[in-house]
């Protein structure tokens, strides 16, 4: 099999079961040897910022000498993101050798394409003798194929509304997905907000008999740490710290990072220097990322999916950006909350260009424009047939925000040369409305 069948082979997979579960995964894997059972994990739960807090640990643990196994999802072009050694994606060739020896094993049995890539990652992993795997869900994680393993901690970033037609549709209902996660008598680590979201995860622990810590902020949204001391005897760095990814929220979840290598510490032993180190070379792209256009200008590319996401991006403009009116690129699918984000960013931006993504899911263009007009009436708004057309108009621009879903991002990433060759593999982030969670 070439890599070229392997992404054929897996674009032909469905999105979604007939019913949720674990059953298909744990066939699966164990058909191939439960490669699971011959690695350790971090296991990563939450709405926003899961990839952020992934990449943070991933990065402070290799800096701590672990080889480490990262698994998240979606990609932003290259189907291989999702899969990576050392930050170094899984190679073509091996993508497609183990993709077709588990094509045999799996005996044509119906499985979706998150229960065959979760599989897929644990052989690799397993194979690379991976120290440590950073181990992101897909959607939600009480029956997320991911939650087939027992990590040596669980993590939650945060609770707020996303996917509601699948994790339910107040913020209890979506904690107790993400809950899901907590195994009996492992450590738990939540940034959670939200009093109802949090009450959901202190009680799922409690049942578990799995401690827990709770990352606190403060009136100004920074980061607080739960702990002032560090087990190995020197002090954590206080934060603020030395981070290159922008933005009030990720600094909570540099907090959450560190909550857990403290908890993890008599496990994982790591150094105050190697935390520095390894926050201080983190990168997670297509958030809050900073790129210099070619023909000059400053982007800023975020995928601002969702309310909190949208409303995380508009402190950090406020803050980051103090005094800068940037223009915005935005596209959205038509199945988020698109009224809402559009009321959030409409007052940070001049000129607005609004645009359709890749995918059959997308939101109409001209309805994000309208909604726009509604909440900035004198905003200067465009519509543009894409992105192409979008830049080009927007060229004599000294900073551009490019926003919204992360099919744009990485449409952006893509047409920048700023990210892996994957031609034509975004369309494996495509998923259908599905059933709800049983």
């Amino acid at each position: 099999m070439t890599y070229t069948e392997a992404i054929d082979f897996l674009s032909g997979l469905r999105v979604f079961a007939a019913t949720f579960g674990l059953e298909n995964t744990r066939r699966l894997a164990a058909l191939a040897g439960n490669p699971q059972h011959r690695l350790r994990f971090i296991h990563v739960a939450g709405t926003n910022g899961k990839g952020s807090t992934c990449a943070m640990l991933e990065s402070i643990y290799r800096a701590a000498g672990q080889r480490t196994g990262l698994f998240t999802s979606p990609h932003l072009v290259s189907f291989r993101e999702r899969i990576q050694v050392n930050r170094e994606l899984i190679p073509e060739a091996d993508l497609a050798r183990i993709t077709a020896d588990l094509r045999v094993k799996n005996q044509g049995e119906a499985i979706t394409l998150f229960e065959f890539t979760t599989v897929l990652a644990l052989v690799w992993f397993a194979e690379q003798g991976c120290d440590l795997v950073i181990w992101e869900t897909g959607l939600g994680g009480r029956l997320d194929a991911t939650n087939i393993v027992t990590p040596l901690a669980s993590v939650i970033t945060n609770i707020a509304f996303d996917h509601e037609q699948w994790l339910g549709d107040t913020l209890a209902k979506i904690a107790g997905e993400k809950a899901g996660i907590i195994k009996p008598g492992v450590p738990v680590v939540t940034a959670a907000e939200a009093p109802e979201a949090r009450a959901v995860i202190a009680a799922t622990a409690g049942k578990m008999g799995a401690p827990l810590t709770v990352v606190k902020t403060t009136g100004d949204g920074q980061a607080r740490a739960p702990f002032t001391t560090f087990t190995a005897g020197g002090g954590l760095p206080a934060l603020p710290l030395a981070l290159p990814l922008i933005g009030a929220h990720q600094q909570i979840n540099a907090a959450l990072a560190l909550a857990t290598a403290e908890v993890l510490q008599p496990l994982l032993p790591v150094t105050p220097e190697q935390l520095r180190a390894g926050l201080a070379s983190v990168r997670w792209a297509g958030r809050l990322q900073r790129l210099v256009r070619p023909e000059g200008g400053e982007l800023l590319l975020d995928g601002a999916h969702n309310p909190a996401g949208a409303a995380a991006l508009r402190r950090a403009l406020e803050t980051e950006f103090a005094g800068r009116q940037p223009v915005f690129i935005i596209g959205l699918l038509g199945d988020k909350k698109w009224l809402e984000i559009c009321r959030i960013l409409a007052p940070r931006a001049g000129r607005i260009y609004t645009v359709p993504v890749a995918s059959k899911r997308t939101a109409d263009a001209r309805e994000l424009a309208a909604a726009f007009r509604a909440a900035r009436p004198d905003a200067d708004i465009t519509v543009c047939a894409g992105l192409t057309e979008a830049l080009n108009a927007s060229k004599d621009a000294g900073f551009i925000v490019i926003t919204g879903s992360l099919y744009l991002i990485g449409e952006a990433l893509d047409r920048l040369g700023s990210a892996p060759a994957g031609a034509g593999e975004r369309g494996l982030n495509e998923w259908s409305v599905g059933p709800k969670l049983a």
